[in-house]
């Protein structure tokens, strides 16, 4: 590999860090601002999706570039293949974002209504399956990456607990029909950036060891 080569796929690593980085705070702001019924942070996070917009359209133009000067090979074009698919899952986790800053700021005009589950927690894990990917990604860690990938069911279950403790609120209260429903979607926006960070997972995978893991993840996780 030639030294400009080199170079230039270290300063594309960096920039999908940085979209990385991008989507991790969108996605932590609009956790927040669930939370916190703080439609003025939602409202930022909304603002601020442009800029991963952005980002990711030039980390793509980047590969493209890189992909005509050098026709890379090996362990470097896989690396050029994985990150324009990590760069579309962490834009994907950018929107999802907005989506959960939009019910955010919804939520925060509504009485506030009590559902036996805790969003906390479920939002929690599904940022630390990002940070997870993300990391893996910095080091080229395939074995933290299938962590991710193990973690991933007990986020779908949350999602489904979810959907069983909504069910039981709207019977004890019709009135609150919408917010409950609006939190279901939260939810599914959470399990749906669990989702992306798995892909992200995937494709370090396949960028370390040359190794397609999609649709036999449970196989690739009982190994030991």
């Amino acid at each position: 590999m030639s030294v400009h080569l080199q170079r230039t796929l270290d300063q594309l690593k960096q920039k999908v860090l940085e979209l990385g980085t991008l989507a991790e705070e969108s996605l932590r702001d609009a956790v927040k601002a669930l939370e916190e019924r703080n439609a003025e942070l939602a409202g930022r996070v909304i603002d601020d999706d442009a800029a991963i917009d952005d980002m990711e359209v030039d980390i793509e133009e980047e590969c493209l570039k890189i992909l005509a000067l050098y026709q890379p090979v090996a362990i470097d074009l896989r690396f050029i293949i994985a990150v324009l698919k990590i760069n579309n899952d962490l834009e994907r986790i950018g929107d999802i974002a907005v989506n959960i800053a939009e019910r955010a700021m919804y939520l925060a005009t509504q009485r506030l209504v009590e559902v036996n589950f805790d969003f906390h927690l479920m939002a929690q894990k599904a940022q630390n399956m990002l940070k997870k990917a993300l990391d893996a990604l910095v080091n080229v860690d395939p074995a933290l990456a299938r962590q991710v990938l193990i973690d991933d069911d007990e986020v779908d279950a949350m999602n489904r607990d979810v959907y069983i403790q909504v069910q039981k609120a709207i019977r004890r209260d019709i009135d609150d029909l919408e917010p409950l429903i609006t939190l279901l979607s939260i939810s599914r926006h959470l399990e749906r950036v669990a989702d992306q960070a798995t892909n992200v997972a995937e494709d370090v995978i396949y960028m370390a060891q040359g190794e397609i893991v999609r649709h036999r993840i449970e196989e690739y996780t009982s190994r030991p």
